[in-house]
């Protein structure tokens, strides 16, 4: 296991310290950077796509709203 240290203001260490009296710090942390490590995977992943979508429009036959609202409808549960 590994050790990181960072520094932080001292409001944002006591306010921490306050919410997580009771549990395992370097616990919450962990668990905090992998929901941050995620977060950062997911807004990849979404750039990545909206670079993608303007280079297929011109692949994509257009639809009209006819056929949008039969989509829509035929996706319903």
């Amino acid at each position: 296991m590994a050790t990181v240290n960072f520094s932080v203001p001292d409001e944002v260490k006591e306010q921490f310290n306050r919410a997580f009296a009771r549990e395992n710090k370097s616990s919450v942390v962990a668990r905090l950077m992998m929901q941050t490590v995620e977060e950062r995977r997911v807004q990849q992943a979404r750039a990545r796509a909206i670079d993608v979508l303007p280079k297929q429009r011109p692949s994509r036959k257009p639809v009209n709203s006819k056929q949008i609202r039969q989509a829509r409808v035929a996706g319903r549960p």
